[in-house]
């Protein structure tokens, strides 16, 4: 059965030219103009995914990824035309699965659909039991998606969990930015380091002391990261 992807963009020559291409690579496509409607559509029928622009009448994107995220579990792919809106867009951590800037080649975007769905499918799955890791003061438990510093819970989005799994799998060794960028986010990220820089920054907000001179994940210069176990 084709995967239903609902696309929301006020661009109409946008939606006419992406529903195509969508449709062309085999996918049910469903399109709106506002927010507002494609929340309709999504209740009458449920998308697997959403491609969602920022810059909407009405009800912006950033508002419509909290309602989405609020009443189903649907991975969203943001559509920005502006690239300083990135930061602000992931940094707000309001859940979305990835993001891509306009204007963007088609079979990029089919490429990145597919990484989201893959993985939306991996996590929605049944998995074997995973052990929890503890480094210092911070437990990583992969079974519950959960990560505790000094006891306390520390919100993480999805990638961001991922991101810190990865590292603390190979704690006190280097990790180079090519293999997270494989193991977190897909062969079709490669070549797209800032992707990494930008989320190693989110992190070490979250989990360092002082995040400008972070003593948990440590920059190996021209190399990678790598999570310290010393550090506490």
């Amino acid at each position: 059965m084709s995967k239903h992807i609902l696309l929301v963009d006020d661009d109409a020559l946008m939606r006419r030219s992406l529903a195509f291409n969508l449709e062309q690579a085999g996918y049910r496509t469903s399109s709106a103009a506002t927010a507002e409607d494609a929340l309709d559509v999504a209740r009458r029928d449920a998308p697997d995914l959403v491609l969602l622009d920022i810059g909407l009448p009405g009800m912006d994107g950033l508002d419509a990824l909290r309602n989405f995220k609020k009443k189903a579990n649907v991975p969203v792919i943001f559509l920005t035309a502006r690239r300083r809106e990135l930061d602000e867009v992931v940094g707000l951590e309001l859940g979305a699965d990835d993001y891509i800037t306009k204007p963007f080649n088609v079979d990029v975007l089919l490429a990145r659909i597919k990484v989201v769905l893959r993985r939306f499918e991996g996590e929605t799955a049944v998995s074997p039991k995973t052990q929890s890791i503890t480094i210092g003061n911070l437990e990583i438990d992969p079974e519950a998606h959960t990560v505790t510093l000094d006891g306390k819970p520390i919100e993480l989005t999805p990638r961001e969990f991922d991101l810190l799994h990865a590292l603390a799998l190979q704690a006190n060794k280097v990790v180079s930015v090519d293999e997270l960028l494989a193991q977190v986010w897909g062969a079709e990220f490669r070549g797209e380091p800032q992707v990494v820089y930008v989320h190693i920054r989110w992190l070490r907000k979250k989990i360092e002391t002082d995040p400008s001179h972070p003593q948990r994940i440590v920059t190996v210069h021209g190399v990678g990261y790598k999570l310290e176990t010393s550090a506490t």
